[in-house]
């Protein structure tokens, strides 16, 4: 795992003093090892997390043996081995994945994409044909920012290396304000810097001639693989746990120490039960505890390492402590959102325990159904008579349901009844607002654009996919909005903000592609993520299968209120002088919070104090 940087269409001069400068803020994804190349017309920076091929042969900017290509990566390309057999001709001099990119892209140019299984950001340089060529993982595991203007070409891992170069501006995307509000993130390719741009999961990127082409190669959607038609369930559950246990194996290839992180949960239990039949020695599990019972799932974390003999560490996180490492957390939210820190904190205490790299459970839910949106989508189906009714007559249903129970869960039936139909096409963005547009309004002084991102997302990709089972549309809907928008971008910032590596089993693209294709009759989750524990036998122990889903959460509800309340007002208060903000409006708002007010949430408020600590420190102008 690294960090990369690139300008292309600057005078090498200067070129390489800016690359340098963008390479050094980045620092903290690769502490190993940095390098840089440049010419007339490219630079590129690296930074070095080393986790495969440890010695001098795996360091970056990567040459071919012609001289011809310039290479920067950052991720891990699982089937590097097998890649390699392919390309016999080509004399490998490092057992790096890096090489066999190389060798991969001379042998198949820009298809070498489809050869990988891994998490991957890349950027080849192609001198002879005075060509960048830039690719991003199917699944958007590895960011890709970029920034056009006139001749120049930027790109890196992070924003925040773009906006040290000193050539884009630090303006904020004032039309991604609602959204922002809206989903707790900007979705891709739009960012909340103006004309920073983010290249979208399963794309690449030619550069030539001050010109940039972008391709699809793969989506969730259209890449559904349907051989499970036909098959009996126990068949489809002996595939299932045949991919998913080739998908973890081929995350324990590595030359460092590594764990799991181990909520107590069915995902991380699996991924853990797995790791366990798999490798030799007792795997280093990781959990977080807390004082407060009902947020604690250190119980059921201790009952899955005891089954399976984990060497398990436990960290009872208390407030205080919390406390002293949220200004790190907070410095480390490279784009905000709404829960970067949690990722922080597991990530920071299992690198300090000598963790290079480490399994997270991250995917099991939006692959096998766990959400509570799925069975939303379902029920929609099964009443969809109720779109039979003509618009007028649904609206003023949807105000009485509002006018008789004010609060966030009435506003959103209110809205699923709106929706011009009941398809997950249609109704799924409603499941992921925090906050509606009206209310937004209250405090939020930008004219609203009308734009609906994720609605926009879901729309294209299941526009001509409607073979896909109604389950496998939501899981579309989830993994190509939250998933890679939130947690994805969470847990790369806050993992590389230690240079922890985190792999994530359950975004293997062939499990991805094999579940996406399994009928609804198959995968119905009758009970949580059915076809996942019954493909695994008796991989997990039932109390931790059937018990209440509880999720990664800290106790924010409280903390804002008792022990944060202080640095979030301070930062509410200053949120409330931008130009973008109604400032009676957003005081009112953080007032009503405090008094208990059931409509205003903490997560309402915790996204204005994440957006204005991040503006402060990036020196954004609204």
């Amino acid at each position: 795992m690294c960090g990369i940087t690139g300008i292309y269409g600057l005078k090498e001069d200067h070129s390489a003093q800016v690359i340098r400068a963008m390479n050094k803020c980045i620092a903290h994804r690769g502490p190993d090892d940095e390098g840089y190349y440049t010419d007339a017309e490219v630079a590129l920076g690296h930074r070095r997390l080393a986790i495969i091929d440890l010695s001098p042969a795996g360091h970056q900017p990567m040459k071919s043996n012609d001289g011809l290509i310039e290479i920067i990566f950052n991720g891990e390309i699982y089937n590097f081995r097998e890649v390699k057999k392919m390309i016999p001709d080509y004399n490998f001099k490092s057992g790096s994945d890096t090489e066999v990119i190389i060798a991969a892209y001379q042998k198949w140019g820009k298809q070498c994409v489809n050869y990988f299984n891994g998490m991957f950001a890349f950027a080849v340089w192609d001198k002879q044909k005075k060509e960048l060529f830039i690719a991003r993982d199917r699944m958007g595991i590895k960011p890709v920012y970029y920034y056009k203007k006139d001749n120049v070409f930027l790109f890196g891992s992070e924003i925040r290396a773009l906006l040290e170069s000193g050539l884009v501006p630090r303006k904020l995307n004032r039309s991604a304000i609602h959204e922002f509000f809206v989903y707790q993130t900007v979705h891709a390719p739009q960012t909340l810097i103006k004309d920073v741009l983010m290249l979208m999961p399963g794309h690449y990127a030619i550069v030539k001639n001050n010109n940039v082409t972008i391709e699809e190669y793969w989506n969730v959607a259209r890449n559904a693989d349907y051989s499970s038609e036909g098959k009996s369930y126990k068949e489809v559950c002996k595939k299932v746990e045949q991919l998913f246990v080739e998908a973890v194996e081929r995350r324990l290839v590595s030359d460092v120490p590594f764990g799991a992180f181990l909520s107590g949960g069915i995902d991380s239990s699996a991924v853990v039960g797995i790791m366990s039949r798999i490798h030799s020695q007792p795997v280093k599990t990781f959990n977080i505890a807390f004082d407060e019972s009902e947020f604690s799932e250190a119980r059921f974390a201790s009952m899955v390492a005891d089954k399976f003999k984990t060497d398990h560490h436990e960290f009872l996180l208390k407030p205080e402590d919390f406390l002293e490492q949220l200004p790190e957390a907070m410095n480390a939210l490279d784009h905000p959102s709404g829960d970067g820190p949690n990722s922080y904190i597991v990530s920071k205490i299992t690198r300090k325990a000598g963790i290079t790299m480490a399994l997270s459970g991250l995917g099991g839910d939006e692959l096998f159904a766990g959400y509570p949106v799925f069975r939303y989508a379902q029920k929609m189906h099964q009443q969809k008579w109720l779109w039979t009714m003509p618009q007028p007559l649904r609206s003023l249903l949807a105000s009485g349901i509002v006018m008789a129970k004010n609060n966030p869960q009435s506003e959103k039936l209110a809205q699923y009844i709106r929706s011009s139909s009941y398809r997950v096409k249609d109704t799924f963005a409603v499941s992921r607002q925090i906050s509606s547009i009206a209310q937004l309004e209250k405090f939020i002084s930008e004219k609203y654009t009308g734009n609906d991102r994720v609605k926009q997302l879901v729309q294209a990709l299941l526009k001509e996919n409607e073979k896909l089972p109604l389950l496998s549309q939501v899981s579309v809907a989830e993994i190509s909005t939250y998933m890679q928008n939130v947690l994805l971008r969470d847990t790369d910032q806050m993992s590389m903000a230690v240079a922890l590596e985190v792999r994530v089993p359950f975004l293997d693209h062939k499990l991805v592609e094999y579940v996406m294709g399994i009928s609804d009759s198959v995968k119905n989750p009758e009970f949580p993520k059915k076809l996942l524990v019954e493909s695994l036998g008796d991989l997990l122990p039932d109390e931790v299968v059937h018990r209440k889903k509880m999720g990664f959460v800290f106790p924010w509800q409280r903390w804002l209120k008792s022990e944060l309340k202080e640095f979030c007002d301070k930062h509410i208060q200053s949120l409330a002088e931008k130009e973008f903000v109604n400032k009676e409006g957003l005081l009112n708002r953080w007032n009503r919070f405090l008094s208990g007010a059931q409509d205003v949430r903490w997560l309402d408020m915790w996204l204005c104090v994440v957006l204005e600590h991040w503006l402060e420190k990036n020196k954004i102008e609204n």
